[in-house]
């Protein structure tokens, strides 16, 4: 079996469930993964359904191109869709969009205009307003308008929402989606309480969004709209597609609290996401109380991690945000550096020779020495030294006739002082179990490092 072409590859998507970031929740919680389309999100879906409801309807026509204000995904799913279908694209975005989002829309052939993030959506510079005054100005040129576009809506209504009913059972009483164009949320709403008035769609909104003040009271406050950092979910706008009454609540979260989880579902999951994922799950830990032991709540993973390679996952622009805390006056502030590197240690029937080889093999000078997974001594570079003066053939013996005292444990929040002091002529290193219960170790080079 065959497909004709990858737009046919798009939909049925995997749904996986969460351990660990959801580890305090008292319920099931399983992750939809939309980044198993072609173009790597969820946007997949609604590129090609305004595409063919536009050439029934005849706006779009043949040879026409195809002009669409988009934070990325859209522009992707539209990018490979009109490849298909013979169409030329132009997108307008803004500038706080990943710059590998720019990339793979320019990688497919696309014409792509970056416009500032800080205007009104009405400002003749805004990517909205760019968007329109090009499709105005440009002959037999198509503007989606994923945002007012209601294909965007019955795309979910007839495609996600039966695939979550049909993947869960109808046993899902929860679903939580980051909330932007509200195609998603509308839709997948739409279907699922039809199927069970009772399940719960909670919203996931940013803060200098207006959606959860909007559906709260009803008023479109402009002071709740400022610029923040969080792609793809949250508007200065109400679209069309967003269908306040399927929603029983909107939860706002943090730019840092989004971007942090982005990394630990991909640290504690193996699962790599964009950062309105991040957001979903932060915002439904933020909503544990009203969960119980029951309760099968499904996240929407709207698109790859892939996507925020140069932002959420790059340690100096988290750094300069603000989002990656770093205390290296402690003694799990000293192992940053290494936290996610594997504690190298070897056994006391080893030998000694196997232990030199790992010294050389990752470039350290002491090892811990474990017997039946204890702790139970150490072993430097010095002493191995002083021992094979005395006797070269000790290389072929256990390091248990060699071994030196075990290096001691300390607090996680002992600090580098303390650290510091324990670390003598005797004793080349301390180890510290960090929130995982996970060993690592400190030698005299993370100090030296701490305090330049």
């Amino acid at each position: 079996m065959y497909y004709e072409n990858i737009l046919e590859t798009i939909g049925q998507t995997p749904m996986v469930k969460l351990n660990r970031v959801t580890a305090e929740l008292p319920c099931t919680v399983l992750a939809k993964l939309e980044f198993f389309n072609p173009g790597h999100s969820i946007k997949d879906r609604i590129a090609v359904r305004m595409i063919e409801d536009a050439e029934k309807d005849g706006s779009l026509k043949s040879g026409a191109t195809i002009i669409e204000g988009t934070s990325g995904n859209t522009g992707m799913g539209l990018a490979i869709a009109a490849i298909v279908k013979g169409y030329k694209c132009i997108f307008t975005t803004n500038d706080k969009q990943s710059k590998e989002k720019v990339d793979i829309l320019r990688a497919l052939g696309a014409e792509v205009i970056v416009c500032p993030t800080a205007v009104a959506p009405d400002d003749p510079r805004s990517y909205y307003s760019v968007a329109e005054r090009l499709n105005k100005e440009m002959p037999n040129s198509w503007y989606p308008n994923q945002y007012d576009n209601l294909s965007n809506t019955k795309t979910h209504y007839e495609q996600t929402g039966p695939e979550i009913w049909e993947q869960t059972e109808g046993k899902i009483t929860h679903l939580v989606v980051g909330v932007g164009t509200g195609g998603t949320i509308s839709g997948c709403a739409k279907f699922l309480k039809e199927k069970n008035p009772e399940v719960k769609i909670w919203g996931i909104d940013s803060y200098g969004s207006v959606f959860k003040k909007y559906l709260e009271t009803g008023e479109f406050d402009e002071k709740e709209i400022y610029p923040y950092l969080t792609e793809g979910i949250g508007e200065d706008i109400l679209p069309k597609n967003v269908d306040f009454d399927l929603i029983d609540h909107f939860e706002k979260v943090t730019d840092k609290d989004g971007a942090v989880m982005t990394r630990d579902i991909a640290r504690k999951e193996g699962i790599f996401v964009g950062y309105s994922a991040g957001s979903a799950v932060a915002g439904l830990l933020q909503m544990k109380d009203q969960l119980k032991k029951d309760d099968l709540v499904v996240i929407i993973m709207h698109d790859h991690g892939s996507r925020y390679v140069g932002k959420l996952f790059n340690d100096d622009w988290m750094r300069e945000r603000g989002f990656l805390e770093v205390q290296r006056n402690t003694a799990i502030g000293l192992v940053e550096n290494h936290k996610y590197q594997d504690l190298v240690t070897i056994k006391v029937d080893d030998n000694i020779l196997d232990a030199i080889e790992k010294m050389n093999q990752f470039d350290i000078s002491q090892i811990p020495v474990k017997d039946n997974g204890e702790f139970v001594g150490s072993i430097d570079d010095s002493h191995i030294f002083s021992a094979l003066l005395k006797n070269p053939d000790l290389r072929n013996h256990p390091v248990k006739e060699i071994i030196q005292d075990p290096f001691p444990f300390v607090d996680p929040n002992t600090s580098i002082e303390e650290v510091s002091s324990k670390i003598n002529r005797n004793n080349s290193a301390v180890l510290v179990k960090d929130a995982e219960d996970k060993v690592h170790i400190i030698t005299k080079q993370d100090i030296i490092q701490a305090i330049q």
